[in-house]
Order: C-alpha cells, then sequence, then structure tokens
C-alpha cells in the first residue's frame, strides 16, 4: 500500500489488478480500500485505485471538530479527484457512489463508466414517501450525534446500515473505530439530505455520458431503491439492478453478483 499527500492529507492507497483499463474505487463510510479486493479479482481487465478515505483505513485522521457541514465530502471528492489522470472507470459504494457521482456530473469527461452501488445522495429522492419515512430516523441519529451519544450512534448507523452483524458481536476494535468516525458521519449528513453541492441540479445528471450502473439490494433501506429509480430516471445510457437477499454492505455480502454487474457494465463501455 502506498502513503501520499493529498490535499493536505496523508492519504493511503492501493491498486487491484494489472490491466489496461484505469479505475477508481471509493468506499462507503466506515469501511476501507480493503473491501475492494475480492470484488474486484476477477475484472482482468482493470487496473483499479483504491484509496482510503480520510479517517478510515491507513490513512490520516481528519478533525471534523469546526468543520463547515459537507466539507468532508468537498474533501473526499477532490482527493478522489487527484487519483484520474485519463478517463477511467468509476465505482462507488454508498457514501462513495455520491462522491464518484458528484465527479461523474462535474468532469463527465472524465468517466469512461459509472458505477454506483447504493448512493445515498438522498436529496435525489426528496418528498417521496422513502425519504419521509427515512426522515425520522435520521432526526434521531442527528440528535445522538450533537449530545455526544457517539457510541449509541454507532450501534445505530451500524445497525441500519451495517452487514447485519449485531453489535455487540463486534470486535473491540472495530467497535472503538466506529464510534471514533461517528463526528465525520455527522459532518457528511447534511450533504446526503440537502446536496449543497447541487449534484442534482437540473442538467447536471442528464450531463453524463458514460455507460451508468444503479445497484441496490432488495433488504436495503427501501430509500436505497427509490434513490436509484430517481437517478436513473434522468440518465441517457443506464442499468439498474436489484440484488435478492442484498442489503447496504452487498459488495461484502453478495461479492459475486456485484462483480458480475461492474462487469456488465464495463462491457458496455
Amino acid at each position: 500500500m502506498e502513503k501520499d499527500i493529498r490535499e493536505g492529507t496523508g492519504i493511503s492507497w492501493q491498486v487491484f489488478g494489472t490491466g489496461p483499463r484505469p479505475a477508481l474505487a471509493i468506499h462507503c463510510m466506515l469501511g476501507t480500500s480493503d473491501m475492494w479486493g475480492p470484488l474486484l479479482a476477477p475484472l482482468a481487465e482493470l487496473s483499479t485505485v483504491a484509496f482510503d478515505l480520510p479517517g478510515h483505513g491507513k490513512s490520516d485522521p481528519w478533525a471534523a471538530e469546526g468543520a463547515a457541514p459537507g466539507a468532508y465530502q468537498t474533501l473526499a471528492t477532490r482527493i478522489a479527484a487527484s487519483f484520474i489522470e485519463r478517463p477511467v472507470d468509476l465505482i462507488g459504494h454508498s457514501f462513495g457512489a455520491s462522491v464518484a457521482l458528484r465527479i461523474a456530473v462535474a468532469a463527465p469527461e472524465a468517466v469512461r463508466s459509472l458505477t454506483l452501488i447504493e448512493p445515498v445522495l438522498f436529496a435525489a429522492a426528496k418528498d417521496s414517501p422513502e425519504w419521509a419515512e427515512l426522515r425520522p430516523h435520521q432526526d434521531h441519529l442527528d440528535t445522538l450525534l450533537a449530545e455526544g451519544a457517539l457510541e449509541e450512534a454507532a450501534r445505530r448507523f451500524v445497525r441500519d446500515w451495517g452487514a447485519g452483524v449485531p453489535w455487540d458481536t463486534i470486535p473491540d476494535r472495530h467497535r472503538a473505530r466506529f464510534i471514533a468516525q461517528m463526528p465525520i458521519v455527522a459532518n457528511v449528513t447534511p450533504s446526503n439530505f440537502e446536496d449543497p453541492d447541487r449534484i442534482c441540479r437540473p442538467g447536471g445528471i442528464e450531463a453524463i455520458d458514460a455507460p451508468v450502473m444503479l445497484i441496490h439490494g432488495d433488504q436495503s433501506p427501501p430509500i436505497s431503491a427509490r434513490v436509484c429509480e430517481a437517478l436513473a430516471a434522468r440518465m441517457a445510457d443506464v442499468g439498474t439492478a436489484c440484488v435478492p437477499g442484498a442489503g447496504h454492505m452487498l459488495p461484502l455480502t453478495h461479492t459475486r453478483q456485484v462483480t458480475d454487474l461492474i462487469a456488465l457494465n464495463l462491457e458496455r463501455s
């Protein structure tokens, strides 16, 4: 694994594969770049850079105190963009998918194909029944975060967006890491709901001309499918897929199915 300074932060990154097609993979909140290894291994045509987000994996910590709402997403987007030297196959999961989408909207010419696995851009489905169902749960999480109840916030976050592993069975070191990362979650949440970077602006998503694949699990929170549906309706060249039996962490729990869907999108580009 390599490490260098990007946007003033020490960022660890690694490359999966040695194929001729450059790719960039962006992981989810609380995840690490290691999650991409098994998923990308069968895709021999790719040479994929995967980096640890700030405050994740082996990258440097991120200081949330005093940061403007949404500052973390902006930093993550700039770091991701720094790895792009020519058009790439861009792959993202959850928060990472929202970052990937932001890049594709800002610089569509930099993207050869775009695979989005449950992007958490809830603003795309604003005022839908699913958005209204999610909002009270998020309000409660926001209250916990504001009160500094980070362990309970982490417990609820992992329950709603994790891989289905009970909190009390997670090793202590991982629980401690999740708790420490909750201030990052607190900073990111406004971007998910309010879209301060105007990813959903008129004409923005429509400008993406690369083939897009939107993937969600049928056991995920209902908002996930609705966001994919809302985004797909605004894209010119898009496929959508629902993975049976999968929840939000489907890159880990349903690796083969997700790999096959990425491969399908690569064929289209």
